[in-house]
């Protein structure tokens, strides 16, 4: 599908195994690498994680990381976009690449703070319109940023 550089999802300590199978099926489907990093709230083994991804999941490029620094370090000239509701750049006012990471947070508790603070000109939300939602879900969102990279980027004129 994609001729070029692949996107990159990853996932800071994901915690819910469907939400990480939902998103394996995303990253088969577009051709993107899922980075796991840190302790996984379940086995990758997950009988859950694995039916969310269904039939999909050997066609995962999925990595492993201790930590976000051995990502970083891994790829020194990577751009890294990091998700939260706690910042205050929409998504859409991001200038997205080929091959850049987007990065989520926990489900529970999202990114760090002092992360977001650092990399303030590279940290993006989705805007919830009604006040009544705190947050979307892990998979929807990846989902959501990965194709308006996609769309950004002309992967989706075909």
């Amino acid at each position: 599908m994609q001729s070029q550089e692949p996107f990159h999802i990853v996932l800071i300590e994901p915690e819910i195994p469907p939400n990480t199978g939902n998103i394996g099926r995303l990253c088969a489907g577009t051709g993107s690498h899922l980075h796991l990093v840190g302790k996984l709230g379940f086995s990758l083994d997950d009988k859950h994680m694995k039916r969310a991804g269904l039939d999909y999941w050997p066609e995962v490029k999925l990595h492993r990381w201790e930590s976000l620094q051995q990502l970083q370090q891994e790829y020194p000239q990577g751009s890294f976009w990091y998700t939260s509701k706690k910042a205050t750049q929409s998504y859409t006012h991001a200038d997205f690449s080929p091959g850049d990471f987007l990065v989520f947070g926990k489900e529970t508790l999202g990114l760090p703070e002092d992360l977001l603070a650092a990399e303030g000109d590279h940290a993006i939300l989705i805007p919830i319109l009604s006040p009544a939602v705190r947050s979307l879900n892990l998979a929807n969102s990846a989902a959501i940023i990965l194709y308006e990279a996609l769309r950004q980027t002309g992967q989706l004129d075909q």
